[in-house]
């Protein structure tokens, strides 16, 4: 064996620095640089462009829901609606009022935060497609609810969504109290 070493030495010491080269370069991380803002948090270069409460919109985002703007959205809600019928799942119907920025649900008294993620699920999401629901409608979602069965009607979530919709806070306020 040191027959073996003293004839190969030079050739394993050059594939160990080999090794060593070829570990270092693959997995050495790279180095963030990362600068401190006024606030004290730190800031890397490709998220300059972020703020804190808001990403920066795109130019083509006409309507500031950030949705349903390309191509791609297009197609794939083209996509999704023909499966769906194939295949039988509920797939999104075309509401009205449904660009935009969703509203607060749980402004509505008797909608929490579960009532609200039920009727977002189902693509209720702005005040005015709920106040544009007729009474066959609300039966029909109100049955498809589950433990919230009959709240909408109960709590007149679709009148007080009109309110709300309207801007009408003064009318709101008179009918169901405080906001």
């Amino acid at each position: 064996m040191t027959e073996l070493w003293n004839a190969y030495w030079p050739m394993i010491l050059v594939a160990v620095a080999i090794g060593l080269i070829v570990g270092l370069v693959a997995f050495r991380r790279p180095k963030q640089k990362v600068t401190l803002s006024k606030t004290d948090a730190p800031v890397r270069p490709h998220m300059a462009a972020v703020t804190e409460e808001r990403p920066v919109p795109s130019p083509l985002d006409h309507d500031g829901g950030g949705e349903g703007e390309g191509v791609g959205d297009e197609i794939a809600a083209a996509a999704s609606d023909v499966v769906g019928q194939f295949v039988g799942a509920k797939v999104h119907s075309n509401l009205p009022g449904s660009h935009g920025v969703p509203d607060d649900l749980q402004r509505l008294k008797g909608v929490g935060p579960k009532l609200a993620g039920l009727l977002q699920e189902r693509g209720l999401t702005r005040y005015e497609q709920i106040a544009a629901l007729t009474p066959e409608e609300v039966t029909a979602l109100d049955a498809d609810l589950g433990a919230f069965k009959g709240r909408l009607t109960r709590d007149r979530v679709v009148e007080q969504a009109g309110f709300l919709a309207r801007d009408d806070r003064e009318g709101y306020e008179a009918t169901f109290g405080k906001i």
